[in-house]
C-alpha cells in the first residue's frame, strides 16, 4: 500500500509538472526595424508574399479587391489584376508557379499564374482568411482557432490543427506565413503575431508589434479599429520579415530574433 501511494504521488507530480510546462506563457520575440518602405494607403492588405525579390499583395473590400505585384524597394506596382466586384480578396500564397488567392465569403480560391493571369479556381466551405504553405500542403485560416491543411491540387482538407496558447484556444487567426519551420499568424484586431508550432498547434512565441504604429504619421481617414496590423512576408535568403497593415502608409523590414528551443 505504501509503495502504491508513493507511485501515485510521483505520477501526480509528473502530470502537474507537464501541465505547468504547457501552461507557461510563450516568450516575446525581440525585433528591430531595419528599413521603412513605402506602402499604398489605398490597399487594404489581406495577403503578403515575397517571391524572387518582388512583393505580391492582395487587397480586400468589395469593389476594390485586387492582386498586385510590387517593387519591394519603392512600392511601385509592376502588375495588377482587379477582381470582380462581388469578390472580397483575402490571403494569398505562391505554390510553385501558381498564386492562390482566397475570397472571404464567396468560398472560392482563385488561381493565377505568376503574371496574374487567371488559370483556375477551387471551392471550399466556410470563410477564407489567411493562406500559406509548407513543403507539401497549403495551410488556411478562417478566423477561428483552427488551421486547415489542404492539398494543393484539389483543395481537399488533409489535416486540422487547433492553435492554443497556455492551454487556451487562440482564435481570429488571419494572415499566415510559414517561416523558420513555424506558422506565423496575424491575430485580427490585435498588434500581435503568433509563432505556431505546426506539430501540435502550440504558440511557441509572440511577436508584439504595437510600437510600430508610433513610427508613422496616420493618413486622413485613419481608423484605429479597422486599419490594423495585417500582412507578413518572409525572405528565406536574408531571414528578414516584412510587415504592414490595412491601408498603412509604410511597410517595415524587420530583423526578428530566433526562437530558442526550451
Amino acid at each position: 500500500m505504501y509503495r502504491h501511494s508513493i507511485l501515485i504521488i510521483a505520477l501526480l507530480c509528473c502530470c502537474c509538472t507537464a501541465v505547468s510546462a504547457r501552461a507557461q506563457p510563450p516568450p516575446m520575440l525581440q525585433w528591430r526595424v531595419l528599413r521603412t518602405l513605402t506602402h499604398d494607403i489605398a490597399h487594404y492588405t489581406q495577403g503578403l508574399e515575397l517571391h524572387e525579390g518582388k512583393l505580391f499583395e492582395s487587397a480586400g473590400l468589395y469593389g476594390r479587391s485586387a492582386l498586385y505585384i510590387k517593387e519591394l524597394e519603392t512600392g511601385t506596382i509592376l502588375r495588377e489584376t482587379r477582381l470582380a466586384p462581388h469578390f472580397f480578396a483575402e490571403g494569398i500564397t505562391i505554390w510553385r508557379d501558381r498564386v492562390m488567392l482566397l475570397t472571404w465569403l464567396e468560398r472560392i480560391a482563385l488561381v493565377f499564374d505568376l503574371d496574374l493571369v487567371p488559370v483556375g479556381r477551387h471551392t471550399y466551405s466556410g470563410q477564407g482568411w489567411g493562406l500559406t504553405h509548407d513543403a507539401a500542403h497549403l495551410i488556411m485560416s478562417d478566423g477561428s482557432a483552427t488551421l486547415r491543411y489542404r492539398h494543393p491540387d484539389d483543395f481537399r482538407i488533409v489535416r486540422e490543427l487547433q492553435v492554443t496558447a497556455e492551454g487556451r484556444a487562440v482564435d481570429r487567426l488571419n494572415e499566415l506565413e510559414y517561416a523558420r519551420g513555424l506558422i506565423f499568424a496575424n491575430v485580427w484586431k490585435s498588434d500581435r503575431i503568433a509563432a505556431i508550432d505546426p506539430a501540435d498547434g502550440r504558440v511557441r512565441a509572440w511577436l508584439d508589434l504595437a510600437p510600430l504604429k508610433s513610427r508613422f504619421d496616420k493618413p486622413a481617414g485613419w481608423d484605429e479599429h479597422e486599419h490594423v496590423l495585417n500582412g507578413i512576408a518572409h525572405d528565406p535568403a536574408s531571414d528578414r520579415f516584412y510587415v504592414t497593415g490595412k491601408c498603412w502608409p509604410v511597410l517595415f523590414e524587420l530583423d526578428v530574433a530566433p526562437l530558442h528551443s526550451p
